[in-house]
């Protein structure tokens, strides 16, 4: 009987959910690149991809935008140049919690990593047919995230951040 007893209680005891987050990967491949403003300018510096009830949030350095072809990519160094977020909320997230002049006070806030490696490549081609429109095609490389749990999350499928064009 003694046994028994012992026996449920490491069974409880293994099996209970301490209602940590746990985060295994951060896929936005199959999500657009988004930002606030009516037209995206070379002075436009947060864009974020938005998942369900998860976001990513860049914010590039100033001025790493130009209207002028990139004979190599530019680089930029996270977190010391540029941030990256990674936000987990409680549900369905939708940009406008990202653009309304009042902060919205849901969905709230679970989980609020940033990124404490990285770096961000930018290269700047002249869309095609076009003499003053440009792409600019944002990606990402070596990004490390370390949850408030110190686990490092190293399985970032976010190579490619997305595409933006300027005039």
């Amino acid at each position: 009987m003694k046994n028994l007893f012992i026996l449920c209680a490491i069974s409880l005891l293994v099996s209970c959910d301490d209602g940590d987050l746990q985060i295994e990967t951060i896929d936005f491949n199959s999500v657009g690149i988004s930002n606030c403003e009516a037209t995206v300018t070379t002075s436009s510096t947060v864009f974020f991809k938005i998942n369900n009830t998860e976001a990513l949030i860049l914010e590039l350095q100033s001025d790493l935008l130009k209207n002028e072809v990139s004979p190599e990519v530019i680089i930029s160094s996270v977190p010391s140049q540029s941030k990256l977020t990674y936000r987990v909320f409680t549900e369905n997230v939708a940009s406008d919690y990202f653009c309304d002049a009042i902060p919205t006070t849901t969905p709230t806030v679970l989980e609020d990593i940033i990124a404490e490696n990285g770096e961000v490549q930018i290269t700047t081609t002249l869309a095609e047919g076009t003499t003053d429109t440009f792409e600019h095609k944002i990606e990402l490389n070596e990004i490390t995230f370390i949850t408030s749990l110190n686990k490092r999350i190293t399985d970032l499928r976010i190579n490619e951040f997305g595409t933006i064009t300027t005039k």
